[in-house]
C-alpha cells in the first residue's frame, strides 16, 4: 500500500518484490513497468482508461474536453489525494477539473457514480465487465490518458517449479481470451 501523502502509483507497489522474494507470495501482478532483473516478468496485457457516468448523464451526449472540465469528478486514490494522473494530464492541456470526492477503489467509485452526477476514470477493461452491472456508460477520454501494462512477476529461481510455470501460462491465456474488441 501506498504510505500516507504518497502519490507515485509505483511506489504502492515497492514491496511486492520483498514479499515474492521472501516467498511470502509466488505471483505479484502489478502495473509496473521497471521491474529489477532478477525477476520473470510476463506481460499480460495493455490498458487504458476511458470515463464512466450514471446512465443518461448528459456528457455522454457532447464528451469534449471543454465539458469534461466543467463537470465534478470523482477520483481513486488509496491515499485520499484528490490529484492523480488525469490531473497530471490535464496541467499538460492547461486545464483543471473540480474533484468532489475521492475513494480508495475502482468497484466503489462506480457504485457511487451509478447514483450520481459524478465522472471517473477506470480501467477499460474493469468498466467493460463492471459498469453495466451498475448501469453506467462509458465513453473515451477527451484527453490523452496514459497507459499502462500490467504484467505478472516471479522471482527467476521461482519459474523453474512448473506449477508456477502453468500458473503464469494460465494467467496470459486468461488475458488473452479476455482481450477488447
Amino acid at each position: 500500500m501506498p504510505e500516507e501523502k504518497e502519490s507515485a502509483p509505483t511506489r504502492a507497489w515497492r514491496n511486492a518484490f520483498s514479499d515474492l522474494e521472501a516467498r511470502a507470495m509466488d505471483i505479484a501482478i502489478v502495473p509496473v513497468t521497471d521491474i529489477p532483473p532478477r525477476f520473470h516478468s510476463v506481460p499480460l496485457y495493455e490498458e487504458d482508461f476511458v470515463i464512466a457516468m450514471r446512465a443518461g448523464h448528459s456528457f455522454a451526449r457532447d464528451a469534449t474536453l471543454r465539458r469534461y472540465v466543467e463537470m465534478r469528478h470523482l477520483v481513486v486514490s488509496l491515499t485520499g489525494d484528490p490529484r492523480g494522473f488525469v490531473d497530471t494530464s490535464l496541467d499538460q492541456q492547461a486545464q483543471s477539473r473540480r474533484t468532489a470526492l475521492t475513494v480508495p477503489n475502482f468497484m466503489l467509485a462506480l457504485a457511487i457514480a451509478a447514483g450520481s452526477d459524478l465522472l471517473v476514470a477506470v480501467p477499460r477493461r474493469f468498466a467493460a465487465i463492471y459498469a453495466p452491472r451498475f448501469g453506467l456508460l462509458t465513453v473515451d477520454a477527451p484527453l490523452p490518458l496514459p497507459r499502462f501494462k500490467l504484467s505478472a512477476v516471479a522471482p527467476r529461481a521461482a519459474t523453474m517449479d512448473p506449477g508456477l510455470s502453468w500458473l503464469l501460462g494460465v494467467l496470459l491465456s486468461a488475458c488473452e481470451f479476455q482481450q477488447p474488441p
